[in-house]
């Protein structure tokens, strides 16, 4: 429905609003200047537009001319408390606080896709769901939102749900890569407190080191990860802060770490997740000293549709052209909350490449480095990858019903001359039809079919990401 020059007109002020935001990052759930900016964004484009009430989310719905039913596309918008080290016109202006992991460009792209949307919302069946999200680092914000009812906002729970993330690194600028199955690892973490007994470093026979204790603890849950977990369904942990003592001549009373862990299954998770809490609580009663682990459970494992992945590759392929629409040979190892969408209904979470002109994506700094930057002339084909995205799958749906319309009548037709005939003919394929409808809720494989003509050149490009 849409092409690249669709969107080239809208260059300047995406880029316009993606240099705003980047200048006044805000942090967390609650972010007023970044939502004002949003609303502002989105003001003459009759969208019904609502707010949160525990965070400062903005919810906006485009209602089609048609009937139908409803898509999301999703925009994080908070920022990193990280220092800007990049030397840019438009850096951040507020001290520790960055736009680090490129949130200010899918806000950017969303609010471009609306634009699109908008001036064809006559031809669109059905309408589109505009999810900008405060609270993507950590603070769960996809999951509030759901709370409070965003995938309900059109009056129908939506039927698929996309977002698009940039990267600093890794991939050439404008190119998208996604992957069906798992494509986010989950992210959890914990801490803990070892409890022993102080005393003088000369004599630790009389007290409890807890020193040596979680120096066992770090490299036994390493062990345990190599030893104890499949090499197939892989599992991370990392001890990011260990801290103990401030003496070099004192046994201290506890010492401490925190450690991330990263799996990409609900299998491995669990397992870890046990696995973990049994090596701390054996090793510390081997020593004689008490643990505490504070064990939390963080973002989900973000799994991607296979049928909205096809279809999603497919749009890309078309719009963009050959070679620019790769597949991911596995998962990615960050984690995102846009995973707590995808748990409610289908969809998919795609990469696309910002690496600045003169970095070398395979060497260029990552999301959430100080150094990090991105090429925001990739906006406007971001722009209308997510607005074809949501105009296909509109359209897909409407062919859908239009298809099973036509069968209906022709069925109709079929026994109103052979009433007894299309009756046995009915009751013969009833399994089939409900196997189809089980395997197949969203019923888009006429769309995906047509779509994905060019995943070849996808999976050609895929080394590319290894």
């Amino acid at each position: 429905m849409f092409q690249l020059s669709d969107a080239a007109p809208l260059t300047d002020d995406l880029q316009q609003l993606r240099r705003a935001l980047h200048r006044d990052p805000e942090v967390g759930l609650h972010l007023p200047d970044t939502q004002r900016t949003v609303l502002a964004a989105l003001a003459r484009l009759g969208l019904e537009i609502s707010t949160g009430r525990s965070l400062s989310s903005v919810t906006a719905v485009l209602r089609g001319g048609r009937p139908g039913p409803a898509v999301l596309l999703r925009a994080d918008m908070d920022a990193l408390p990280v220092q800007e080290a990049a030397d840019l016109p438009y850096a951040s202006r507020r001290p520790g606080v960055m736009h680090a992991c490129g949130h200010d460009l899918h806000v950017s792209a969303v609010v471009g896709a609306a634009r699109l949307l908008a001036g064809r919302r006559e031809d669109l069946a059905g309408d589109v769901v505009f999810m900008f999200q405060p609270g993507e680092e950590g603070h769960g914000g996809a999951q509030l939102m759901i709370d409070e009812g965003v995938l309900d906002a059109a009056g129908s729970r939506v039927v698929a749900a996309y977002a698009l993330h940039v990267l600093a690194n890794t991939l050439p600028a404008g190119t998208v890569a996604t992957r069906p199955g798992t494509i986010l690892a989950a992210s959890d973490g914990f801490d803990v407190t070892v409890i022993g007994r102080g005393g003088h470093g000369s004599s630790p026979h009389t007290a409890l080191d807890p020193v040596p204790v979680v120096c066992e603890m770090v490299t036994a849950l390493q062990t345990m990860v190599t030893r104890g977990v499949d090499a197939f369904d892989p599992a991370v942990i990392t001890v990011g802060s260990l801290h103990a003592g401030r003496a070099r001549n004192v046994i201290p009373e506890t010492a401490t770490f925190q450690a991330t862990v990263r799996t990409v299954s609900e299998r491995a998770r669990a397992q870890v997740r046990a696995a973990v809490l049994r090596t701390l609580r054996g090793i510390a009663d081997a020593h004689g000293v008490r643990v505490e682990i504070d064990y939390r459970d963080g973002y989900p494992v973000t799994v991607n549709d296979a049928d909205e992945t096809a279809f999603a590759t497919g749009v890309a392929a078309e719009l963009l052209g050959p070679g620019r629409t790769l597949l991911a040979p596995q998962p990615i190892s960050g984690s995102e909350d846009f995973s707590f969408v995808l748990q409610q209904v289908p969809g998919a979470f795609l990469g696309i490449g910002a690496c600045p002109p003169g970095r070398d994506p395979a060497a260029a700094p990552m999301n959430h480095s100080p150094n990090a930057a991105y090429d925001d002339s990739v906006l406007p084909a971001a722009a209308a990858l997510l607005a074809d995205l949501a105009a296909g799958r509109l359209a897909a749906c409407a062919d859908d019903a239009e298809h099973a319309g036509n069968a209906g009548d022709a069925g109709n037709a079929a026994g109103a001359s052979d009433p007894g005939g299309a009756s046995d003919a009915r009751s013969a394929h009833a399994g089939t039809a409900d196997s189809r409808t089980t395997d197949s809720p969203t019923a888009d494989s006429p769309t995906t079919d047509s779509r994905t003509a060019d995943t070849g050149s996808a999976d050609t490009g895929a080394e590319a990401l290894r």
